[in-house]
């Protein structure tokens, strides 16, 4: 299968069916593409548009067989108004310092990454990636790809997200945190770092992967609004239940 975008064919596959992560007794496929070549930062601009998602060098979206349960989202920056709780998590953050690095992974974010799986996703498929793994994840890109870390006032590191560049916005790939302070919300953190970074800059979004409405992993991205969907008819406001106070990282 193929399609014709911005002048060049796109081939298109469909994976087999898996158990789906985020909805029980669901089965999980998606269609996927390979970003190669020159073209690819402007092929994966193109198909984020469309609700794709990066990793490695794959392009991919959910084509599950009658279920759409996952919705691409998307936070219009120039709108956005954190909340009560949000102001108070930014408060509490408020002596961290970021640091845009390049897609290079070092032995202090991957130690992170592992305490963080163990903590919040010890069932999770992700659980047992080792050194290579990790590092293929961080640096196999073939578009803009930068690691956001923040460390406290003694250069700990506390958090890090994994980050792709459009030209509009930012996309949160995967972020990870220490859990040992589960007060200061650093994941809801994180993606308020995003919002602002994006507005310094004067690009009109962040983009937050999947929201699940009844998955708990995702239920922390409905309480950033407003919140765009990606649908048939393309990108509308969500409209959304109560927001979960959760902290979790962007997938």
């Amino acid at each position: 299968m193929s399609v014709l975008g911005r002048g060049f064919p796109i081939p298109f596959l469909v994976t087999t069916e898996v158990p789906c992560p985020y909805l029980p007794d669901r089965m999980e496929r998606k269609v996927i593409t390979e970003l190669s070549g020159g073209n690819a930062p402007e092929l994966f601009e193109l198909l984020s548009h469309a609700g794709f998602r990066r990793s490695h060098s794959i392009a991919y979206r959910p084509a599950c067989s009658g279920c759409q349960g996952c919705v691409p989202v998307r936070i219009p920056v120039a709108e956005f108004e954190p909340n009560r709780t949000q102001r108070r998590i930014g408060r509490r953050n408020r002596d961290l310092v970021a640091r845009i690095r390049d897609n290079v992974p070092t032995q202090e974010q991957f130690e992170l990454f592992v305490r963080y799986l163990e903590a919040r996703h010890a069932d999770g498929e992700m659980v047992g990636m080792g050194p290579q793994d990790y590092s293929s994840m961080v640096a196999d890109s073939p578009v803009d790809t930068r690691m956001i870390e923040l460390r406290d006032p003694r250069g700990k590191l506390v958090a890090c997200c994994l980050t792709d560049w459009n030209r509009d916005g930012i996309s949160a790939v995967y972020s990870f945190y220490e859990t040992a302070r589960p007060d200061l919300s650093l994941g809801v953190y994180v993606v308020l770092w995003l919002v602002e970074e994006a507005r310094r800059r004067e690009l009109p979004f962040v983009y937050l992967g999947y929201w699940v409405e009844n998955s708990r992993k995702m239920a922390y991205k409905s309480g950033f609004r407003p919140l765009e969907g990606y649908g048939p008819g393309g990108w509308r406001r969500l409209e959304h239940g109560p927001a979960q106070p959760t902290s979790s990282a962007c997938e």
